[in-house]
């Protein structure tokens, strides 16, 4: 071995390392973007010795493999039946069901009390999951309310993203389990039982009171549970962000998907978690109105992806998106641009400044590609962290999920899919009033040639940011 050049040494690692990474991919039948595997490659081909650990740590995206097509269930209509609709089912995603009640929270500050009253009301059972529990005054404000809860007989389970625990310095939860209540981290970032899958985040944000009950209520949307989110910190406003509650048969597709986190995260028993798969009903109901939508590495296919390309091809009048982060991949960001060239009115909304400056950088080449293909982008002057999309009058869709390569790709993420029906188009309208009243203080963005040094920047961070 002496004797063997360094350089022939190098190369065989390099070998070896590229050999790895595509035996892998092929027998996990692992679907990248095409930009995300070009940078692996360049990442080992030139590093090996630091790429082939991490691509072992964080190089897998998907838990589910490609399925056969479900079967629909009858009274399934394509001619008949919306779009959206029809898109998600083959998707893989539950029929829609009836909801009831629905409230959307006007400000941080009655998001705040809905939430502590769905706590406090709950009467059999509360399960939460988060991505932050922030240790300040709102954390313990939920903290004290779910032991209370606990204590007094009420099945309480928190689920807590491993990593948004470490972002956050979450509360002590041993007080909650010496309540009687259960608490669970998902996927430490410095352990997985999965291999590959370390960077893999459970971005979802909900809270389900007396699931499976006549009186379950469901609190969603896109805030964490940190006071910037609700009421403002260190002086600071608050940031502007979107959840709302809903009653209803609906509510049974987020319970499935809670205990199919829970079991994951939890491994009881030391079961092996089945793949999320949506049972359908034998008949279509007539009057469904909501769905859920999940996607992440539980699902097959790129759900949220999916039904964003689709929606932009079949806008017919106006597509409304909110975001705090606005980095789609090519195929996201073309159909955007299609609909805005042929005359669909594209409204982004987004901060001005983000909370995370490199996805600020990041996004500039596609904020311009937008604004020239005739799309309008609207900044607003404080933190914007609202997730919704709103497509003609025909769907809503709010939930957890930004508009980047992370959340589309990589996080765990839930939307709820509003749709309207043939009596009634006022739940979507009522999210399009929300979104153009959140649009009356921003500014419009007017598109700039960068400079060198940030066009190289954006250029710089776009490569090496596909896993960020």
């Amino acid at each position: 071995m002496a004797d063997i050049p360094w350089f022939t040494l190098h190369g065989l690692v390099v070998v070896l390392a590229v050999l790895a990474y595509v035996v892998h991919s092929r027998t996990d039948h692992v679907r990248r973007q095409p930009a995300a595997a070009i940078a692996w490659m360049l990442f080992i081909v030139f590093v090996p010795y630091l790429a082939l650990p991490a691509f072992w740590m964080f190089g897998t995206r998907k838990r589910a493999r490609p399925q056969a097509i479900q079967p629909l269930p009858a009274g399934y209509a394509p001619a008949q039946t919306p779009w959206a609709i029809g898109t998600l089912l083959a998707l893989g995603q539950p029929v829609p069901q009836p909801y009831t009640d629905l409230q959307i929270h006007a400000d941080g500050r009655v998001a705040c009390e809905a939430l502590l009253a769905l706590i406090g009301q709950a009467r059999q059972s509360i399960d939460l999951c988060t991505f932050i529990l922030r240790r300040d005054a709102l954390g313990e404000q939920v903290l004290v309310a779910l032991c209370a809860q606990a204590r007094a007989g009420v099945r309480v389970r928190l689920l807590i993203d491993g990593l948004g625990s470490l972002m956050a310095r979450t509360p002590d939860l041993r007080r909650l389990r010496q309540a009687g209540g259960q608490a669970v981290l998902f996927v430490s970032p410095l352990r997985s039982p999965l291999p590959g899958r370390t960077n893999l985040r459970n971005h979802r944000k909900l809270v389900l009171a007396d699931a499976g009950t006549a009186d379950a209520r469901l609190w969603c949307g896109g805030r964490n549970l940190g006071a910037e989110y609700f009421e403002g910190s260190l002086g600071l406003p608050p940031w502007t962000d979107l959840s709302f509650e809903l009653g209803g048969p609906v509510l049974a597709q987020a319970a499935e998907l809670f205990e199919h986190d829970w079991v994951f995260a939890s491994r009881q028993g030391g079961a092996v978690v089945p793949v999320l798969t949506a049972v359908q009903p034998a008949t279509f109901p007539a009057n469904a109105s909501a769905q859920l939508v999940a996607s992440g590495p539980d699902q097959s296919a790129d759900t949220l992806h999916a039904l964003l390309v689709s929606a932009a091809y079949r806008a017919q009048h106006r597509l409304m998106l909110s975001t705090p982060y606005f980095v789609p991949d090519p195929s996201l960001l073309m159909a955007l641009c299609l609909a805005a060239q042929r005359g669909v009115q594209v409204d982004l909304l987004l901060p001005a400044r983000s909370n995370h400056r490199l996805s600020d950088w990041a996004r500039g080449r596609s904020l311009r590609t937008l604004a020239r293909a005739g799309g309008r982008i609207w900044l607003t002057p404080g933190m914007h962290h609202a997730k919704l999309v709103v497509v003609d009058d025909t769907l809503a869709l709010a939930g957890s999920a930004n508009l980047d390569g992370r959340s589309l790709f990589l996080n765990y993420e839930i939307m709820m899919a509003f749709h309207s029906t043939d009596h009634s188009t006022e739940t979507v309208q009522r999210f399009t009033v929300w979104f153009d009243r959140t649009r009356s203080d921003a500014q419009r963005f007017e598109a700039r040639e960068p400079g060198w040094v940030r066009d190289m920047g954006e250029g710089l961070i776009l490569w090496m940011g596909f896993q960020l």
